[in-house]
């Protein structure tokens, strides 16, 4: 497997560029700026790609900074996100990361994802993708798409997200460790899904063991 990591990166890039995956469509509606980038990560856990894209565009028209937390109401933070998952206990997050930013790292947002998992709402797979993604860390985000596809291919064989991060990073070149969750998030919403796979459609299927017939890990 580990020869065909170049192909399979290959092939994913491709679909990635093809498809019209929420993934994509949130990355480019959210812009590449930290701020951006911490906001939509924060409120997408737990929610639909397509719901946190909306609640991004309102709450971007009134929020653009770390003051702008500052003086909107947590009612108003709560209206502008509504109906992300958890939107209350969210809400009051965006609240509290003001403070901590002044706290701890003097107002701006930290670029290593050790720090960032000091700030409210953010914990190991947020951390990583920020640092990835705001500030290009070679960082593994490890959700539930690249947990269940990344064992579907037989590129590691884990129980939880948290061994699959430390697993990928044994067979994974460092090069690809930034991009690879974009690119699995993309398949796992259009073709690799929870439940009836499109295997025949996937761009993956000649290097998967799942669509080969070995069976769900």
């Amino acid at each position: 497997m580990k020869r065909d990591i170049g192909k399979i990166i290959s092939l994913l890039r491709r679909h990635y560029g093809e498809c019209r995956a929420p993934v994509a469509e949130l990355a480019r509606s959210r812009g590449s700026g930290a701020f951006r980038i911490l906001i939509a990560t924060i409120l997408s856990s737990r929610t639909l790609d397509q719901t946190t894209m909306a609640a991004c565009r309102r709450l971007f028209k009134e929020v653009r900074s770390s003051e702008d937390l500052k003086s909107v109401s947590l009612a108003r933070l709560q209206k502008l996100i509504y109906p992300v998952g958890f939107y209350r206990v969210k809400a009051v997050h965006l609240k509290k990361l003001p403070g901590a930013l002044d706290r701890f790292f003097g107002g701006k947002i930290p670029d290593q994802a050790a720090d960032l998992m000091r700030l409210p709402g953010v914990g190991r797979k947020t951390a990583n993708l920020v640092a990835a993604q705001a500030f290009s860390r070679d960082e593994i985000c490890v959700d539930i798409h690249v947990h269940r596809i990344s064992n579907r291919l037989g590129l590691v064989r884990t129980g939880t997200p948290a061994a699959t991060e430390d697993a990928l990073k044994l067979v994974l070149p460092k090069k690809h460790w930034r991009e690879i969750n974009h690119l699995l998030v993309a398949l796992g919403q259009t073709v690799c899904r929870p439940l009836n796979p499109r295997c025949t459609a996937c761009p993956l299927k000649n290097f998967c063991r799942f669509a080969r017939g070995a069976g769900q890990p």
